[in-house]
């Protein structure tokens, strides 16, 4: 059986959108941010050498600093004052969720309702000023290395350090903002923005590359739909549940006796999402964007690193796998899907799975469940975000493209098309109350006879 809510938002049509007036009001209002965020790109950081830094980044396109200027939405290639993006801040929050789950004082913290999530958001902002004065800082010494700048010394590096910052810090706020009173996460729609922007570029740089003969037609043909069916894998992996049986025993509430019920407890795949692999590529972005800045000036060490570790080395992608891999158990047991609370939660609501104890053998029931899924999660995880490098690395593809970005524009894709049609079907719901309310009205009009007395 359908319930009226299913049947309620498949009937649901984007005509309907005219009519809800909150949410036009909350899309125009993300769109405006959105448009802020895009022109913030355009604004270069004082003291670079705009001729140099062009020069430079068309001939580091192919490699780091096509993947970073991705993640940035090309404010790194043009040095624009959000050339850090919202990195630090989703490092930061990755951080603290961690530290939340191992340290006491925090996870008694995080139980003590919004007071507690207010404090840990404000730990978070301390950690993303800290880390994106650690990277600003660093960008600043590799652009004065590299000769990218018009005259170094302290004054340029304090303001880079100043702007950048600022820079993060706002678009820190305007995803907050588009949280609270737009549409969507604003943190995750500033990522996807910033990678749809580079898409046209690098789209038009590759078809440019088949008409001039450096990649063959069915190079590119076979790139269009391996793009294609990785858009469609990863909707299906996003998409795809195990679903584990939960009974209710029947109980007596008060003077009514309620019957057994039962319902499913789902489980994704992938519960993570695309955060293990958001959490490796930050962490593998970072001294290689360095050390691509200071140009030959990098030290032994750095330079033997990026020898074995380099993108599209076999090192680099055995280390980014066993990241991914690592983060999507480390992340699921300890933040998004914590096996005892699940337990506790059901026992306390006298639920149970059958054949399965409630307590301690319901928490291992499902620590072995989902440790199953994530086999298959971290295995399709690891997938998209590698084969897109190999198949970089072996047809020399012109510009970066990467599975990270693609699980990002999907992920975030479905999310807000699912706010949107939530947003929707609450209109609809407040229509049907409201002619609920004015039939109510139009029966008022009868007054009832009182009964006679005796």
């Amino acid at each position: 059986m359908v319930s009226a809510a299913e049947q309620m938002a498949a009937n649901t049509s984007w005509s309907a959108l005219g009519k809800a007036t909150d949410l036009r009001n909350r899309i125009l209002f993300t769109l405006g941010l959105l448009i802020v965020y895009r022109l913030g790109t355009f604004i270069p950081v004082p003291g670079i050498d705009g001729a140099a830094l062009r020069e430079f980044m068309e001939s580091a396109g192919q490699g780091i600093g096509g993947m970073v200027s991705m993640f940035t939405g090309g404010a790194l290639g043009r040095m624009g004052i959000f050339a850090l993006g919202i990195m630090p801040y989703i490092s930061a929050s990755i951080i603290v969720q961690l530290l939340t789950s191992m340290v006491p004082a925090l996870e008694q913290l995080k139980k003590e309702g919004q007071q507690g999530q207010k404090k840990i958001n404000q730990y978070t902002r301390y950690g993303t000023v800290a880390l994106a004065t650690m990277q600003a800082y660093g960008l600043a010494v590799s652009l004065e290395a590299g000769g990218l700048v018009t005259e170094g010394g302290l004054y340029f590096r304090a303001a880079c350090l100043i702007t950048l910052v600022g820079g993060t810090m706002f678009l820190m706020w305007l995803g907050e903002q588009i949280t609270a009173r737009g549409i969507g996460n604003g943190i995750s729609l500033i990522i996807f923005v910033g990678i749809i922007a580079e898409v046209p570029a690098a789209l038009a740089q590759f078809f440019a590359s088949g008409r001039s003969g450096a990649i063959s037609p069915a190079v590119i043909v076979g790139v269009i739909l391996m793009v294609v069916v990785t858009i469609a894998f990863v909707v299906f992996m996003e998409r795809a549940l195990r679903k584990i049986h939960i009974q209710y025993p029947r109980r007596q509430v008060g003077m009514r006796v309620q019957e057994g019920s039962s319902s499913h407890l789902p489980v994704k795949v992938n519960p993570a999402g695309v955060i293990p692999a958001i959490f490796a590529s930050s962490l593998l972005l970072l001294p290689a964007t360095v050390s691509t800045f200071s140009g030959n000036s990098t030290g032994p060490i750095m330079s033997t690193l990026l020898a074995y570790f380099g993108p599209g080395q076999p090192l680099y992608l055995l280390f980014f796998a066993a990241m991914i891999i690592f983060f999507t158990f480390f992340y699921t047991f300890n933040v998004s899907f914590k096996v005892d609370d699940v337990a506790d939660n059901l026992k306390n609501q006298n639920g149970f799975v059958p054949g399965v104890r409630p307590g301690k053998k319901t928490a291992e029931y499902l620590e072995f469940v989902v440790s199953r899924l994530l086999v298959l999660g971290s295995a399709y995880l690891t997938l998209v975000c590698l084969l897109p490098e190999v198949i970089r690395g072996q047809f020399a593809i012109p510009f970066y493209f990467g599975g990270t970005s693609v699980l990002i524009v999907v992920s975030v894709t479905m999310d807000t098309i699912q706010q949107v049609q939530s947003h929707l079907l609450a209109h609809q719901y407040e229509g049907l109350i409201q002619k609920s309310q004015l039939r109510g009205k139009g029966g008022k009009g009868r007054k009832k006879r009182s009964p006679i007395r005796r």
